[in-house]
């Protein structure tokens, strides 16, 4: 663009007026793209986890998905593309600094928006890590509520949990930690205590270069649970709500038996950035195996708008 400026310049004459100016000047053609704001995992607007989706992403390369992501600066952005694999749609997911297989709250939130128009009781959705069926709750015509059926997570043992702890700040975990794996790498760590988890003041520089992508701690009883979790390698300090983690934290208190299998389990995330959140997740199966992994919540449209880029 500098170059081609440089060169209108040494071209042009000076203009007689100032129309002959306006007109003289190279415009180029610009495109409207289009977004939708959401607050996910929340039922009311300005809390929850931020989410724009781009609801026509055809004319978009990887560069320009990217750097909208890095403009908009939330956890996430999803860029909603044709189907490919038999979905409604396929889902481009990307942080601020890289694209991603999987993540809960682009996948939950842009099944809220898209499902909305389609009117459907089920929305599928194709990711990097699979297709993810959205059965939706409704009033009326509105959405009100999603249950998504993720991914199974891969488990396995963490190699520098002694690192990992001296990070967090805690002098020990409550059950083994572990890393389970359904398109970003959760390693999961219990806290004796919610008050413990809400006292956490993480290094995050050494966070950051630790095996795993998501840290997530958690404690709490029965149905009821705390969670706050830590990506700082994706420049996300602290994120205010991750369904992508919510089915693993219900897949680690099942096997560890602090829940039954099939029981519903409610985290609570993102007071301490001032996004609250409410997430619901459930583990079926049993000690032989994981059979399904479900996470549901609600969302808020809050916003529209349309970038203009050439």
């Amino acid at each position: 663009m500098r170059e081609l400026n440089r060169e209108c310049f040494r071209t042009s004459r000076a203009p007689a007026n100032p129309e002959e100016t306006r007109s003289s000047v190279y415009v180029p053609s610009m495109r409207a793209i289009r977004y939708v704001v959401c607050d996910v995992f929340t039922d009311r607007p300005l809390a929850g986890n931020q989410l724009a989706v781009f609801t026509d992403a055809r004319s978009l390369d990887d560069a320009t998905m990217q750097a909208l992501a890095c403009e908009m600066r939330f956890s996430e952005s999803v860029f909603v593309v044709p189907p490919s694999a038999g979905g409604h749609a396929r889902l481009r997911i990307f942080t601020p600094t890289r694209e991603i297989p999987f993540a809960g709250h682009p996948t939950l939130g842009a099944a809220f928006v898209l499902g909305q128009p389609l009117q459907t009781p089920q929305v599928n959705l194709e990711t990097g890590s699979g297709l993810v069926p959205v059965r939706l709750e409704r009033e009326g015509a509105r959405v009100v509520f999603g249950w998504m059926r993720q991914p199974l997570p891969v488990r396995s043992a963490y190699p520098e949990t002694a690192s990992l702890l001296e990070a967090l700040g805690l002098a020990a975990a409550a059950l083994p930690v572990e890393q389970y794996d359904n398109g970003l790498c959760h390693v999961l760590v219990a806290a004796a205590t919610r008050e413990a988890v809400g006292a956490l003041r993480p290094d995050f520089r050494r966070l950051a270069g630790l095996p795993g992508q998501c840290f997530s701690v958690f404690a709490g009883e029965g149905e009821s649970w705390k969670t706050r979790v830590f990506a700082p390698g994706d420049g996300i300090d602290e994120d205010p709500a991750t369904g992508s983690a919510a089915g693993p934290v219900a897949v680690h208190l099942a096997r560890h038996g602090r829940v039954p299998y099939g029981s519903e389990v409610e985290l609570e995330q993102g007071a301490e950035v001032g996004r609250p959140s409410r997430l619901f997740a459930r583990c079926h199966g049993s000690s032989e195996g994981v059979a399904a992994v479900e996470v549901g919540g609600a969302a808020v449209v809050v916003a529209r708008g349309e970038f203009r880029i050439p």
